[in-house]
């Protein structure tokens, strides 16, 4: 076991300074990083435990949003009835999310910040440009059935695993974050995250010591909502490909179209030239099914997932058919 400080924060501008020193990390529900820690991947020198802070409320913004505390629980989060009936994509998407078990203990900000799961991360025998940079991807020789299709780059072809984030990334969500100097600013989810390009070891744009506080959701857009993970096993299993989809459909035609993707990216993938194709088009299959193709137009498959740009392009034109249909 390697030795580490630890000191639990009294507020949110301490803890963001404490958290600003070299080799910190903040730690609330554990449920990534104490794993993390135990297969020594991670490494902090000191822990600063914000599970204490006044984070735990779902509260009505004044546009018709919601305010998501950092630290309320998936399973609260996935229950709130406010959720379940204004952003039920958001709610079935974390129940869509590990195990009952790890839904109580997870956070909000736990899951938009965890890391990725891919097996040559966690190994540390084995060379990975995300734990040790310039050290290669095993990925990319190596089984990568699970790994990227879309976003990918020669250091790194890891996808983000949280569920949460694909259904608040179609949402439009903003995350709301905390600096160290005691600055507070907002910024759009789908800017949250990043492409590895040839720095994989950020997997955000957030600084050392930024705190995230809390997510805003706007007002629940026009159109019905759903969220669609395929996957190995009906639980507790990362998604090879998932889809938040929100479908707005007025005299027959397409008026407004909100997609993100999980499984296939390094972050939520918005297919932007997908949406595009489908706002003004005839709300019928074939549309439908150009939206699907769209989506996956600049996909580039490796020796075990190539099957998932097929399977992202039928799980697009699907849904989409079926939230056109009344589903």
């Amino acid at each position: 076991m390697r030795s580490f400080t630890f000191e639990r924060a009294g507020d949110i501008a301490g803890a963001a300074k404490a958290a600003s020193r070299p080799g910190a990390s903040f730690i609330a529900g554990g449920t990534n990083l104490l794993d993390l820690m135990k297969l020594d991947v991670e490494r902090p020198a000191h822990l600063v435990d914000v599970s204490r802070l006044p984070l735990r409320d779902v509260v009505e913004t004044q546009d018709g949003g919601l305010s998501i505390g950092a630290l309320v629980s998936n399973a609260d989060l996935a229950a709130d009835s406010r959720v379940r009936q204004r952003y039920p994509v958001l709610s079935q998407a974390l129940l869509n999310g590990a195990s009952a078990q790890l839904r109580n203990q997870a956070t909000t900000a736990g899951n938009l910040l965890q890391r990725t799961r891919c097996p040559y991360f966690y190994d540390v025998s084995m060379p990975c440009n995300k734990r040790q940079p310039g050290s290669g991807c095993s990925a990319l020789g190596g089984y990568n059935r699970m790994h990227a299709i879309l976003g990918a780059s020669e250091a790194c072809i890891a996808v983000h695993p949280s569920d949460m984030a694909v259904a608040m990334t179609a949402l439009h969500a903003e995350v709301e974050i905390h600096t160290p100097s005691d600055v507070t600013r907002r910024v759009p989810i789908a800017e949250l995250h990043r492409l590895p390009g040839q720095t994989p070891e950020h997997d955000t744009t957030l600084a050392p010591g930024e705190l995230l506080t809390a997510v805003i959701l706007p007002p629940p857009p026009p159109g019905r909502q759903i969220y669609r993970k395929v996957r190995d096993r009906a639980s507790f299993a990362f998604a090879l490909v998932s889809l938040a989809a929100i479908l707005e459909v007025g005299g027959g035609k397409v008026k407004n179209a909100r997609l993100a993707m999980g499984g296939v990216a390094h972050k939520p993938w918005t297919p932007k030239e997908a949406e595009r194709e489908l706002v003004g088009a005839a709300a019928q299959a074939d549309s439908f099914e150009r939206a699907g193709q769209a989506a996956v137009k600049d996909a580039t498959g490796q020796p075990h997932n190539e099957f998932k740009i097929a399977l992202a392009q039928r799980l697009v034109a699907r849904t989409l058919g079926d939230l056109a249909a009344g589903g």
